[in-house]
């Protein structure tokens, strides 16, 4: 969900080239004769599923970065570095198909509409699988994707070397969740009513009680947005009762950066909150399996309650901001809407305290069962 390496959305452009142009441009750039392709739904790139005709891996998606983030070639290269990194470490993320000159990515103009717009290009793997969005959560999968979270940026701070990483460091980048009061500037998105109190709420209370903790928390490389579309599970049990699910994919890099362990569980938590029939358990799962990984500190899950409640109110007034304008993508940009606000609304109605109560003793009985 990138809106580029600074705080203005504004200034971006998704690129819209249509399935031929598509097709064209995987022939020229890659070499590959496309025999399908189908859009995929994005909210401010461009991507298609696409099929070629030739041997082995046949199924492919190509990523067409919106214009502002194509002018950061050396993040596009961190990012497909990590997700190469990854894979090699057992990971299951995606991989570049190499360009005719064989780069994993290309600059190309973009359609005719956007004049002398250029885009950053690539092909990477298909991924199988479905999206956590589409099956009903239960405890272990839950556990799983908090496991899934601390162990991907575990192995990435402690492992991952590139050039390119020094990019990452995304200072106003405005989906760090360190940067939750940029907020400030969008909220004229929501307009005037009780779902803005309670962000501007949110937004005060970061400011004053996370902000002045930042240095004391344990910093590592964030994949940044692992949420229920960007993690794909496959079930690997007939039991249609109690289906046990592993991670059949990873996808969406874009949003890495610099941050926080703490940063990541509290991403997971909020997005795994999003379809659930009972949103304030989810946490404590997701945290037990964060923590089997990467233990937290008494001050860090003493944010995690703001933490959260920060990321709901990014995704929240950015989506709102970024549908006003683009209209015509508004379906997918609020698709968090639907429920988050209901969700961030309860989180302050059942207040702090007993919300952290709910996950503190769900993770903490994970130490005397197996999950």
């Amino acid at each position: 969900m990138s809106s580029g390496n600074d705080c203005q959305p504004q200034t971006l452009t998704k690129p819209a080239l249509g399935e031929k142009e598509a097709a064209e441009l995987v022939d020229r750039v890659f070499g590959l004769k496309v025999s399908w392709i189908g859009s995929l739904p994005s909210y401010d790139d461009q991507n298609f599923h696409v099929r070629v005709s030739a041997e082995g891996a046949d199924e492919y998606v190509l990523k067409i970065t919106n214009s502002e983030d194509s002018q950061e070639p050396d993040l596009i290269e961190a990012q497909t570095q990590a997700m190469m990194f990854l894979r090699a470490e057992g990971f299951p993320s995606a991989t570049p198909y190499l360009t005719k000159d064989g780069n994993i990515m290309s600059l190309e103009s973009g359609d005719t509409t956007s004049g002398s717009k250029k885009y950053m290009v690539r092909l990477l793997t298909y991924l199988p699988g479905t999206p956590v969005a589409k099956i009903a959560t239960n405890a272990q999968i839950l556990y799983e994707i908090g496991k899934l979270a601390a162990s991907v940026d575990k192995v990435l701070s402690e492992k991952f070397q590139h050039p390119s990483v020094k990019s990452l460091h995304r200072g106003q980048f405005i989906w760090n969740l360190a940067n939750v009061p940029l907020l400030d500037q969008y909220i004229y998105a929501l307009g005037q009513n009780k779902y803005r109190a309670v962000v501007e709420q949110v937004i005060e209370q970061f400011k004053g009680k996370v902000i002045p903790k930042l240095s004391s928390f344990r910093a590592c490389i964030n994949h940044g947005d692992l949420n229920d579309h960007n993690i794909l599970v496959d079930s690997s049990s007939a039991s249609l009762e109690n289906p046990q699910y592993r991670v059949s994919g990873i996808l969406d890099f874009s949003d890495m950066s610099y941050g926080y362990y703490v940063f990541e569980v509290a991403i997971a938590i909020m997005y795994m909150m999003i379809e659930s029939p009972d949103p304030l358990s989810v946490g404590g799962h997701v945290l037990a399996g964060f923590e089997s990984v990467v233990p937290l500190t008494a001050e860090e899950r003493g944010s995690l309650f703001l933490l959260v409640s920060g990321r709901f109110a990014q995704s929240l007034v950015i989506a709102a901001h970024t549908a006003l304008l683009y209209p015509e993508n508004k379906e997918y940009l609020t698709i968090t809407a639907k429920t988050g606000w209901k969700h961030l609304m309860t989180m302050f109605e059942v207040g702090q305290e007993a919300v952290e109560k709910t996950w503190f003793e769900t993770a903490q009985a994970y130490k005397h069962q197996a999950p």
